[in-house]
């Protein structure tokens, strides 16, 4: 159980938010509230977080596991990867921490379906022609693949995977979940067995030990030929070198990908070249009102937090996410 007891501490807040958003924060109260700019680590914003008694945002891991007085970490994520090091059997005594759950179940399938089309229908090999004014219709035309009746295996069954899946139903896709516990595919024999079947792959699975590597190359080399693979989760989840070989050859018909093992991708690596890749840069989960509905789960918990209510999207520790 948690001490709720802020003693009148202020909230710490390290996020991007729009003038709007940050006068209904200071509304809240009690107690000052800072804001800092994200990515930015002075001397003062160490100050302010040392002091607060709750924070919304993604601060360093090293101030959250030595900042006595927070009593509640609102992350302004789904992923917790960068605190998964911190010593939260005795954390978790005194310190509640919430993530976004299911905030970006929507952006994220919409980008996944979007990219997903964007390769099927050749549009981002025809956008990248009116930059060279190149007219190809005659090359790209008879190459174009409909994703209707597409059997679609997606890993994961969390809140993202879930929508994704009715995003499909429309093409009349035939969708499988690989799930520990709730999947039509169980476990890693039976992923291995029916890999081959599937025209699309979508990896929706948190960052864990057991996700981490988990389309190697020699999983990468049981998908069928042609089949396009998206990745939304986690970049650990897919070996990066394994693929490229896969894309270069022609063998996999093409990648979405809105997360990579290291971001920013580095200049000169061979994703930013490599054909048929789709990279979204990690924006799947944006949206004009992303700040908007953040501080509306924010302000939800903060009355949940304050009257003694469960909170919303508290982080299991021992499961990973």
């Amino acid at each position: 159980m948690v001490n709720r007891d802020t003693g009148g501490a202020g909230l710490y807040v390290e996020l991007p938010l729009a003038e709007a958003d940050r006068v209904r924060l200071c509304e809240l109260g009690p107690g000052p509230v800072w804001f800092a700019e994200p990515g930015t680590a002075s001397e003062a914003d160490a100050r302010a977080f040392a002091d607060a008694g709750t924070a919304l945002g993604n601060p360093r891991a090293a101030w959250v596991a030595n900042a006595p007085r927070l009593r509640w970490l609102q992350l302004a994520s789904v992923g917790i990867d960068g605190y998964l090091g911190l010593d939260w059997p005795a954390l978790g005594r005194r310190l509640a921490v919430t993530n976004l759950g299911d905030l970006f179940a929507d952006p994220v399938a919409q980008s996944c379906l979007a990219g997903v089309l964007a390769l099927h229908r050749g549009i981002d090999q025809l956008s990248g022609l009116r930059a060279e004014a190149g007219w190809a219709k005659s090359v790209v035309r008879p190459r174009l693949r409909l994703l209707t009746g597409a059997r679609v295996l997606v890993l994961g069954r969390g809140s993202i995977a879930r929508r994704f899946a009715e995003l499909l139903g429309p093409f009349g896709c035939t969708v499988s979940h690989f799930a520990r516990g709730s999947g039509d595919i169980r476990t890693l024999a039976e992923l291995d067995e029916r890999l081959p079947c599937f025209d699309v792959v979508v990896g929706l699975l948190p960052g864990t030990r057991e996700t981490s590597g988990l389309l190697d190359a020699r999983r990468l080399a049981l998908m069928r030929p042609g089949a396009v693979l998206v990745n939304a989760g986690r970049g650990s989840l897919v070996d990066e070198e394994a693929l490229v070989s896969e894309l270069t050859s022609g063998r996999l018909g093409g990648a979405v990908l809105d997360v990579t093992a290291e971001e920013p991708l580095p200049a000169g690596h061979p994703l930013w070249s490599c054909p048929g890749v789709v990279l979204t840069q990690h924006t799947a989960g944006g949206s004009t009102d992303e700040s908007t509905r953040v501080v509306d789960l924010f302000t939800d918990n903060w009355h949940r937090f304050h009257t003694g209510s469960p909170l919303r999207n508290p982080v299991q520790w021992s499961r990973g996410f």
